[in-house]
C-alpha cells in the first residue's frame, strides 16, 4: 500500500501545495496513491494525537509513507528520528518529494535521515536564537516592535512583523526557514518580502 501524508498548521493553500507536489511526482513516477491522509495540526503535537500517529500502527512491512519533506512528520529532530526509526524496523519505505529522499531500513538510509533532521534542527534552533537576540537588542535600544496598541490589524498576516522579517532577510535566511519560524507558507513569507508595499 502506497500512503500519502500532508500536514498544515492552519493555511489552506499549503496543503493543495504539498497534494500538488505529490501529485506531480507520482503521475511522473507511474504511481498509484492508495489513500491520502490530511490533517491541519501542530508538528508539535504528540505523534499519538495527531492522524499520523493512526496510520502509522496501520502500516505494514513494505508499505510506502510519501510526504512533501520530513519536516512535515514533525517539527524536532527527536519526534522525526523516532518516526523514522520506526518505520525502518517495521520495513516501512519513507519517501519525501523535495528532500528527495527514499528511506529504507539500509545503513545508507539511516545515515542520511539522521544528517538532514540534524541539519534542519540545527539550523531552525540557531536562527530562532539570533532573531531573538537580535530583538531582544533592538529592544534594549529603545526600537518599538510590532504593531502600535490600538491600531487595527491589516489583511495582511505578517503585518507588524516587519522588523522580526527585515532580521531574517539580513541574515540571507531562506523563505523556506522564515517561513517555518513565522509560522506561515513559504508563499505568504514570500509574497510579503516581494510585495511593494512593504518598508522597514
Amino acid at each position: 500500500m502506497i500512503y500519502a501524508y500532508i500536514r498544515v498548521s492552519s493555511d489552506k493553500q499549503t496543503v493543495e501545495n504539498q497534494r500538488y507536489e505529490i501529485d506531480r511526482y507520482c503521475k511522473s513516477h507511474a504511481i498509484v496513491i492508495d489513500k491520502w491522509i490530511e490533517e491541519t495540526i501542530s508538528g508539535n503535537k504528540e505523534v499519538e494525537e495527531r492522524k499520523l500517529g493512526k496510520l502509522l500502527k496501520k502500516l505494514k512491512k513494505e508499505d510506502v509513507l510519501i510526504c512533501s519533506e520530513l519536516s512535515r512528520l514533525g517539527r524536532n529532530l527527536l519526534m522525526i528520528m523516532s518516526i523514522l526509526n520506526y518505520c525502518m524496523q517495521n520495513n516501512i519505505q519513507v519517501w519525501t518529494i523535495k528532500d528527495n529522499y527514499q528511506l529504507g531500513n539500509d545503513i545508507h538510509s539511516k545515515v542520511l535521515a539522521f544528517a538532514f533532521g540534524l541539519s534542519a534542527e540545527i539550523e531552525r534552533k540557531l536562527i530562532s536564537q539570533r532573531t531573538k537576540d537580535a530583538l531582544a537588542r533592538k529592544k534594549a535600544e529603545g526600537v518599538v516592535l510590532g504593531r502600535p496598541k490600538g491600531k487595527k490589524s491589516s489583511k495582511k498576516k505578517l503585518t507588524g512583523r516587519e522588523a522580526e522579517i527585515k532580521l531574517l532577510v539580513d541574515g540571507n535566511t531562506s523563505y523556506s526557514a522564515m517561513a517555518r519560524i513565522l509560522h506561515v507558507s513559504r508563499i505568504t513569507i514570500t509574497s510579503f518580502v516581494k510585495g511593494n508595499k512593504w518598508r522597514i
